[in-house]
């Protein structure tokens, strides 16, 4: 299922998806070694990770 992400102050929505597998691209979160935690969006092919959208100066949100 891709993933939609969402601004939460102005509402804009994107889809990803990977343009090396054409799959749509899902949400998670890694751990920084210092503990912090970044949401991500990844390829479940190649599992590739990028930061996950930004809108508004804000991380964009999605539905997990």
């Amino acid at each position: 299922m891709e993933t939609t992400y969402t601004c939460s102050k102005c509402g804009m929505s994107v889809n990803s998806q990977c343009a090396k597998c054409d799959e749509p691209l899902l949400n998670n979160t890694i751990e920084l070694d210092n503990g912090e935690k970044v949401q991500v969006s990844y390829c479940p092919k190649c599992e590739g990770k990028i930061k996950s959208p930004m809108c508004c100066g804000e991380d964009m949100s999605c539905a997990l």
